[in-house]
């Protein structure tokens, strides 16, 4: 989110605001944060994962949201948008308009330069207050690493690292297995601003 938040306001104007707006922002505390737009390996790594996921899971009632799915922490009052969500019981929103979801089971957030600090921090606070949430996983998309925190019944929460592309995430609330050269398919790290020649003249 940016540094410049508006002025406050209440969380009825924020969505009345934000289904009317040509750009996402973030609710947080009754302030209003303008979302920067993502890099080409970011969206290669969000729709690798909504591809994978989605393919993996049909079937099973579950369904897989890319970041255009608004979400509203009930508990907190954040409103923001993850990069996928995946929610396997039935679906909930706060109305009618069913644009904001209130109960994925698994968030995930691929990592920037600019958003890590606070997906790794306040962020996933916020995340953890939602009673719904079994898994989180961050992904970077400057190297091969997928980070997976899975809550345990006594409310504790364990991690896992992946660093190796024969490695798979394994989220075991969804029973499936993602191996990370799907997650990382097409992805070239240090190719961001290359400009390679057309393949033809036309």
């Amino acid at each position: 989110m940016s540094a410049s938040p508006e002025p406050k306001v209440s969380p009825e104007e924020y969505l009345a605001g934000e289904r009317q707006a040509e750009s996402k922002h973030e609710y947080v505390n009754g302030e209003v944060y303008a979302m920067a737009g993502a890099s080409r390996l970011h969206n290669l790594i969000v729709s690798n994962l909504v591809r994978e996921l989605g393919t993996r899971l049909k079937g099973k009632r579950c369904e897989v949201y890319p970041s255009d799915m608004r979400l509203q922490v009930e508990e907190t009052g954040l409103y923001t948008y993850p990069d996928v969500m995946v929610v396997c019981a039935r679906p909930r929103f706060p109305d009618g308009q069913r644009d904001t979801l209130l109960n994925p089971k698994v968030i995930i957030e691929v990592l920037s330069e600019a958003t890590e600090a606070n997906d790794r921090g306040w962020k996933w606070a916020h995340y953890r207050q939602l009673d719904s949430l079994v898994e989180y996983v961050m992904v970077a998309q400057d190297r091969h690493r997928v980070e997976h925190f899975v809550r345990q019944p006594d409310g504790t929460w364990v991690f896992r690292e992946y660093r190796s592309l024969e490695d798979s995430l394994r989220p075991p609330s969804l029973g499936c297995e993602v191996p990370l050269a799907e997650i990382y398919y097409l992805v070239e790290f240090g190719q961001e601003g290359r400009c390679d020649a057309p393949d033809s003249d036309l």
